[in-house]
């Protein structure tokens, strides 16, 4: 019977897959960077912060004169808002008369503080540069918001993983800022419990590695970071996808080759992942959940591993919120473990339900 089900997935997988080219979204997108002059971290240190983002639409303006159709959408740890244009989110979401069209709306793609071409350690300062966190993450989204593209008020904001855990903050700290939430694939709890010890293992590895030297290194410390990506292809994958598609040996093994290969190619910098793995130490938005009062879609997947559904804790949590809707997707060979977040065919339709709510 399982077999004949992992059959059937798969036929409907062929079946559901696009006959035509995906579109190039980045070709209709606008890049800008947004200084915000004497930032103030947590920590007290100050300096000139960058925020690259990408738009994608034209901002409305309705009688008063502000933008009344803008959406952010925020990545996940290590990432950028570029991920956003991979055809599983974009070609799903942005096209004429999807529920994020961007005929309609005008759609934000932030790379946060310490990712993709905002400020970052590997700019220059290193292990030197200011150690944030997330609320110095979502406090510099608001003032990359307000005082570089003039939106003060969001229709929507989407996070997946680390941009779910933002969406809850941002609920907290700016309440009705946005007038939906959507977090994907996160819990409201501290990092803690094997989240953290992934974390913290992928970290030590790098430190570990005598190429480091401390942050100050002149070759990238490559044991160290085969390491972490390692730790995080065991943390992000989908047991029973893996097991179905590699169910030899070999077969494995090649594709973890590939995986490793392809990863590799990319220009990841060790201190940079030290600090965005670091960056979520203090997250615990658990205590203020009854202050979003906005409309919350928060979706999980069964195959999680950093977010394992058997601890139930974002099923409890969503109580606290007087206008959320949680859900818990299904396991099956074809949704993607933790990155099931960013492949919109499982969650579109009922997205479209939230952004109709008032």
């Amino acid at each position: 019977m399982r077999k004949l089900l992992i059959i059937l997935f798969a036929l409907f997988a062929l079946l559901a897959t696009p006959l035509h080219a995906a579109e190039d979204w980045s070709k209709r997108a606008v890049q800008r960077d947004v200084v915000l002059k004497y930032f103030r971290f947590g920590t007290g240190e100050t300096m000139d912060v960058k925020i690259h983002v990408t738009t994608l639409g034209t901002p409305h303006r309705d009688a008063k004169g502000e933008i009344d159709n803008a959406v952010m959408v925020l990545h996940g740890t290590g990432g950028s808002g570029a991920q956003f244009f991979r055809p599983q989110f974009a070609d799903e979401l942005y096209g004429r008369g999807q529920v994020l069209d961007v005929g309609k709306w005008f759609v934000i793609l932030p790379d946060n503080i310490g990712h993709g071409q905002s400020s970052k350690p590997s700019d220059g300062l290193r292990m030197q540069f200011p150690r944030y966190d997330y609320d110095d993450m979502v406090k510099a989204q608001q003032m990359m918001l307000t005082n570089g593209l003039g939106v003060n008020h969001l229709q929507l904001i989407l996070g997946t993983s680390m941009g779910c855990m933002h969406a809850l903050v941002w609920g907290e700290m700016y309440p009705g800022f946005a007038r939906r939430l959507a977090p994907f694939a996160c819990n409201a709890v501290p990092i803690a419990g094997r989240n953290r010890m992934w974390r913290k293992m992928s970290i030590d590895a790098i430190k570990a590695d005598p190429l480091w030297n401390g942050g100050n290194y002149t070759t990238p410390p490559v044991q160290g970071l085969r390491t972490a990506m390692d730790l995080s292809i065991v943390a992000g994958g989908n047991a029973w996808g893996l097991q179905s598609e590699y169910p030899a040996r070999d077969k494995a093994e090649a594709f973890l080759a590939q995986t490793i290969a392809a990863r590799s190619k990319d220009d990841s910098d060790a201190n940079d992942q030290i600090y965005q793995l670091d960056s979520s130490r203090n997250y615990n938005p658990a205590p203020g959940l009854t202050k979003i009062t906005v409309p919350v879609l928060w979706i999980n997947s069964s195959d999680d591993f950093i977010n394992p559904p058997e601890l139930g804790l974002a099923q409890k949590q969503a109580k606290l919120m007087p206008r959320a809707r949680f859900i818990l997707l299904p396991y099956s060979p074809l949704t993607k473990g933790h990155g099931t977040h960013t492949w919109a065919k499982f969650w579109k339709a009922d997205l479209a339900k939230l952004m109709v709510t008032k």
